[in-house]
């Protein structure tokens, strides 16, 4: 049994990741968030734990006998989570998962570019020996948002995406057929909760393929769940240039977004995130690798196929 750190756990992610961890009764789990949370603190082996994120002396101590810090800040500001890194070495952490939790890498995407900065600063902090072991937690996309308007997990809320099950459409990039990850939130959170067991390093990379498959495998599946409404899918072809000049063609866009994003931002970022997802796919962004699934060689992924029939079945 060791202790775990869990940074920004009031988010959906963490919030799955914690029932998780919890649900195995065999580490505790310590909480830290801005403000103390009053749900959770009667879980067996959980408790929350109040800090500044801009004082790192009080992150320290928060810190102190930590084993892992799994980290699902808000990759926008990259300053706390830079913060938390330096009390983590301070206090002798052993393990350190960044805000991740998605794609390969953050091409087209601006909106993660605080991913990369935090990838930089452990690359930096290690660059005369280790000092802190870490490892990106990479997922690629919730199959989850498939299912959307249908919510398919405790935490996770239903998000639009280019392919949208609901009214059988999708946006793809004209001449690519990129390749997609796809694994759901709850086989994250199983996946978390092993390798937080596991005795072995943890690779840096720590791709977690669920479902590797293209879009256009992606779509037949689609149009075979869905196929008692007798309606096919209707596809929309953007370009690549059109894409990269910020310019977007399609006949719809994204309707919902993210809880961080308020007010006037909305239009402007959801045309934001769909371009830049259907770029970041064209070029492989998506394609996660499967460290997490070779350490973990008798994990049973969710199917994307099962689980969207599953969860289609009888819809309209």
């Amino acid at each position: 049994m060791v202790k775990i750190a869990v940074a920004g756990g009031s988010g959906q992610v963490g919030q799955e990741v914690i029932d998780a961890l919890a649900a195995a009764k065999k580490h505790e789990i310590v909480i830290l968030s801005r403000n103390k949370a009053v749900t959770g603190d009667s879980a067996s082996g959980v408790t929350w734990l109040a800090v500044n994120y801009d004082d790192k002396s009080q992150l320290i101590e928060a810190l102190r006998g930590i084993h892992t810090v799994l980290s699902f800040t808000q990759v926008m500001d990259y300053t706390p989570q830079e913060n938390l890194i330096d009390a983590a070495i301070a206090a002798g952490v052993k393990r350190f998962a960044p805000s991740q939790w998605g794609s390969a890498s953050t091409i087209g995407m601006p909106w993660w570019a605080g991913k990369d900065k935090i990838k930089e600063y452990l690359e930096k902090v290690n660059e005369n020996g280790k000092v802190l072991e870490y490892s990106l937690f990479q997922p690629g996309l919730f199959l989850d948002y498939l299912a959307t308007p249908y919510k398919t997990a405790k935490y996770l809320e239903p998000l639009n995406t280019m392919i949208d099950f609901q009214n059988r459409r999708a946006i793809v990039v004209d001449g690519y057929d990129a390749i997609m990850t796809y694994t759901t939130v709850k086989d994250l959170a199983a996946v978390v909760a092993r390798a937080a067991d596991l005795d072995g390093e943890w690779p840096v990379v720590g791709g977690i393929r669920g479902n590797r498959v293209p879009v256009s495998q992606i779509l037949k599946i689609g149009e075979k769940v869905r196929e008692t409404t007798g309606r096919a899918f209707t596809v929309d072809k953007v370009k690549l240039g059109d894409l990269e000049r910020g310019i977007l063609t399609a006949s719809w866009t994204l309707e919902a977004s993210h809880p961080s994003v308020t007010g006037d931002q909305v239009e402007e970022m959801l045309k934001t995130v769909l371009i830049g997802t259907l770029l970041s796919s064209a070029k492989g962004a998506w394609d996660v690798s499967d460290e997490f699934n070779q350490l973990l060689p008798d994990f049973k992924f969710t199917q994307i196929e099962e689980f969207l029939a599953q969860v289609w079945e009888g819809k309209p």
